[in-house]
């Protein structure tokens, strides 16, 4: 699997003093916004996760009744 550009950033952030206290202090959105970049990427591509073998589409299941926190 190809590193992504962020990765790469990321890299050379960490190889001065000044970029490994910056990613120390924003490790927590550094990691968000990696996985986010990450995540468009993947839909952009149109790769879809949970698939049977084969490709072929899953079957659509009932939507649960949605519950809305009181008692009835």
């Amino acid at each position: 699997m190809a590193l992504s550009r962020i990765v790469t950033a990321l890299g050379g952030l960490l190889l001065s003093k000044g970029g490994r206290r910056f990613a120390g202090r924003h490790a927590g959105k550094l990691a968000l916004a990696t996985l986010a970049y990450e995540l468009w990427q993947s839909r952009r591509a149109g790769v879809t996760r949970n698939r049977p073998p084969g490709g072929a589409k899953p079957t659509r299941q009932a939507p649960r009744p949605r519950w809305s926190g009181r008692a009835r």
